[in-house]
């Protein structure tokens, strides 16, 4: 087996036949299989999409532990030389899997990549990005990188902000796309299960650039990726759990001092962006975006 597919689905059954319909048009020229994890889905059956599949393995949790632990679950099932980590929310427009699969095998070295990512429209999605750092965190939360959107000691999107074209070496690739052999990933336990939501790429990517060897952007081929969509409406899930993610990788990778000092800088950077949201939704009567200063503000206060 060349490649194994790993898929979390919750609730997104739309998202995910658009997924597997892909993915099936598009894959040739190797062997591979497809683990869908269903975790624990209350809106209803996720057989509705995978009958018409039959090569599908489908897993259908009866407890929701989270995206890096379904994950988990289908690299303890897989098979394949190779893992494809692969959100539900994305589509193939081309072979994709094969290019990065050749690429991959070209080379011969230890690497976790990910592909150009795709809006819906179309447009260049950020999808590499540098690893949080004291710098980039004042930056960000202060808008110092909107001044130079394209300097890399600003922004740490910066590779994309430069609509980099050609195969580089970085930091951490997006988990909606992750590539890379199942040896290395299997001497990494996989996700760290501590991630709920959110950041959990971003601590792969740390933890196989320590210990396994490069991550790689490679923008050879192009995946569209619906970003958001699976999350849909559920605002409160989405800053929760991103306050939640952004305080245990701080904790996890920084020294206790920069620690403290990253909670300081993000809080106050939050405040002013909750200042600003409750702002613009009094000045424009946009009940969404009060909505949103209330979640964020709620946020502030949530670490666990």
């Amino acid at each position: 087996m060349n490649v194994s597919i790993i898929i979390v689905n919750y609730n997104s059954f739309d998202l995910l036949d658009n997924c597997l319909k892909s993915l099936f048009h598009f894959t040739m020229d190797l062997t591979f299989e497809i683990i869908v994890i269903d975790n624990n889905s209350i809106e209803g059956d996720v057989t509705r999409v995978t009958h018409k599949y039959p090569q599908v393995r489908l897993v259908q949790n009866n407890e929701n532990k989270g995206f890096a632990y379904a994950n988990n679950q289908g690299l303890e099932l897989a098979k394949g030389e190779y893992i494809l980590f692969l959100n539900n929310d994305t589509e193939l427009i081309e072979n994709s899997i094969k290019k990065v699969f050749d690429y991959v095998n070209d080379i011969n070295e230890n690497v976790l990549l990910g592909c150009k990512l795709l809006n819906s429209d179309g447009s260049l999605q950020s999808s590499t990005y540098d690893f949080p750092s004291m710098l980039n965190i004042i930056t960000s939360n202060f808008f110092l990188y909107k001044l130079l959107p394209k300097n890399k000691y600003f922004n740490k999107y910066h590779l994309i902000n430069n609509q980099i074209n050609n195969i580089v070496e970085t930091d951490v690739v997006t988990g909606a796309f992750i590539f890379s052999s199942r040896k290395e990933l299997v001497k990494l336990s996989g996700f760290d299960e501590d991630f709920f939501f959110y950041n959990e790429d971003t601590d792969l990517c740390y933890r196989y650039k320590l210990n396994c060897g490069k991550v790689i952007y490679f923008p050879k081929t192009e995946v569209i990726h619906h970003k958001g969509v699976a999350t849909g409406s559920n605002t409160w899930f989405k800053y929760k759990n991103t306050s939640i993610s952004t305080n245990k990788y701080y904790q996890k990778n920084f020294y206790k001092g920069s620690y403290f000092f990253a909670i300081i800088i993000n809080f106050i950077g939050s405040g002013i962006r909750v200042l600003i949201k409750f702002l613009i939704s009094i000045l424009t009567l946009n009940k969404k975006k009060f909505i949103d200063s209330i979640y964020h503000l709620r946020s502030m206060f949530v670490f666990k």
